[in-house]
């Protein structure tokens, strides 16, 4: 269904127009209004949450083609939104008493969202790049919020140059796969990738080679991961926490459309690519972990890994792995921002702790938070009944069903290595002498209220999974024509 008007993009044309009337607010307000303009621009991501989730059919087609909504954009944007949300309202405190708390920070993560809502809904090479760029320049932006910082000026610097590069490479692709089939459009592309000889585009395929790797880019898997580690360590904590969430599961989901509906007929080609990375990213972000001392660091390397156990699920090529991805990144997400809310918790004398020794203790001055941390970390680990083993339990029973066996076992594999890290972050905290003065009480209410919501979800998963299972089911059919 072709749809003249903008109802299909409701909740794009409300981020966009929220983001520019909340940066208006804050420049005539001044530097007092980053309270105000952080809750209204949490108000926004709520009600464009419900914007996503009552499209107008099944599949809905808008702007000559350029752009679609269905059920598995509604499922991606959900998440982006709600993580966003969860992240303004992470950084709110620790943004004041770092002495960055100002008014752009929230507006540059409205359009960063607005980029990834675009992103998961392009129909189009083209208006794909233009989600990707809208969303990579916030992230730069971002990342080097902190300007007095040389480790965030830094980040923000890796992060732009090896973005450009990736950049780079996409539309280098995109301009292969045009010039070998005439078109950008997805549903024109799955029509005309294979010739009249049954084979493909030579040109086309390496196309899809230089497009998979900037994708691969933009969700850190390995081999393109090298930003990662830095970036993630040297940008503000929240901003930190919003990398490895939001921007990740609109990547995942926009990886996830680009390879199933124009290279569909190519399945048996691009699995090749997907199975290197996904076990790349594994073997990375399994080993390479184990060495960090500092805890940012080694979640970057926990999200590498956490990646390639998604990959693992696309892998498969078909709905059941299309639909473990999209319950692993859900899952995922609940970990993740429950990790750094943790992590935004641990203070001591009001300055932020980072090192994984300095962890040691926490479980006698702050038991919640360490007994929220040890969810995460248990659920991390795939270990039984947190939602992290049903995530890994999906995507690997999807690549079983389509005959990656090996593939499978590596996985698993993989994640037993992983285990050894994180349950020492366990151990560190429940059974380490405290190193100096204890933690301080005190909790900020975002981070809080972030770190309850997330480990509840994590830890009672199991007893009712059909809700998120359901609706993952109904977005991987979405993807596939059903």
């Amino acid at each position: 269904m072709t749809d003249l008007y903008f109802s299909a993009a409701l909740p794009e044309l409300l981020l966009a127009f929220s983001g520019l009337a909340l940066l208006m607010l804050g420049v005539f307000m001044g530097p007092n209004s980053t309270r105000l303009v952080s809750w209204l621009a949490v108000a926004v991501l709520l009600v464009a949450s419900v914007l996503a989730l009552t499209p107008e059919a099944s599949r809905t087609t808008a702007f000559s083609g350029l752009f679609v909504a269905d059920p598995f954009a509604s499922f991606a944007k959900v998440l982006a939104f709600l993580a966003t949300a969860a992240t303004i309202l992470m950084g709110l405190e620790f943004n004041r008493r770092e002495g960055f708390d100002r008014f752009e920070y929230p507006v540059l993560m409205i359009f960063a969202a607005l980029g990834m809502s675009m992103m998961v809904s392009a129909n189009d090479l083209m208006s794909l790049y233009m989600g990707l760029e809208l969303q990579s320049l916030s992230l730069y932006v971002l990342a080097a919020f902190r300007r007095d910082s040389v480790k965030a000026t830094e980040a923000g610097l890796k992060y732009f140059v090896l973005g450009a590069l990736s950049s780079g490479l996409y539309l280098y692709g995109a301009s292969l796969i045009y010039g070998f089939s005439g078109t950008t459009n997805f549903e024109t592309l799955a029509a005309s990738m294979i010739d009249q000889a049954g084979a493909v585009p030579l040109g086309a395929m390496f196309g899809i080679v230089f497009v998979s790797a900037a994708l691969a880019f933009k969700i850190s898997a390995a081999p393109f991961h090298m930003w990662t580690p830095d970036v993630y360590e040297g940008a503000p904590t929240p901003v930190t926490a919003f990398f490895a969430a939001a921007p990740k599961i609109a990547a995942i989901a926009l990886f996830a459309r680009v390879l199933v509906e124009p290279f569909g007929p190519l399945a048996k080609d691009w699995q090749q690519i997907v199975v290197f990375i996904a076990i790349a990213s594994m073997l990375i972000g399994a080993f390479a972990a184990i060495a960090q001392t500092n805890i940012k660091r080694l979640m970057a390397y926990s999200s590498i890994g956490h990646i390639g156990y998604a990959l693992v699920g696309l892998s498969a090529g078909d709905e059941t792995g299309v639909r473990g991805v999209l319950v692993y990144m859900a899952i995922y997400l609940a970990m993740n921002l429950t990790a750094f809310a943790a992590i935004l918790c641990m203070k001591r004398e009001g300055k932020m702790v980072e090192t994984i020794a300095d962890l040691a203790g926490l479980a006698r001055t702050q038991p919640l938070v360490a007994a929220a941390l040890a969810i995460a970390m248990f659920s991390m680990a795939g270990i039984p009944p947190l939602a992290g083993f049903f995530g890994k339990l999906y995507v690997f029973l999807a690549a079983v069903s389509a005959g990656l066996y090996a593939l499978a076992v590596i996985g698993v594999l993989a994640s037993v290595v992983s285990a050894y890290y994180y349950l020492r972050i366990v151990k560190i905290m429940y059974f380490d002498a405290p190193v100096g003065a204890g933690f301080d009480r005190g909790l900020d209410a975002g981070p809080a209220a972030v770190l309850g919501a997330g480990a509840a979800f994590t830890l009672l998963f199991f007893a009712w999974p059909a809700p998120l299972v359901g609706a993952a089911s109904v977005a991987a059919a979405a993807l596939f024509g059903g």
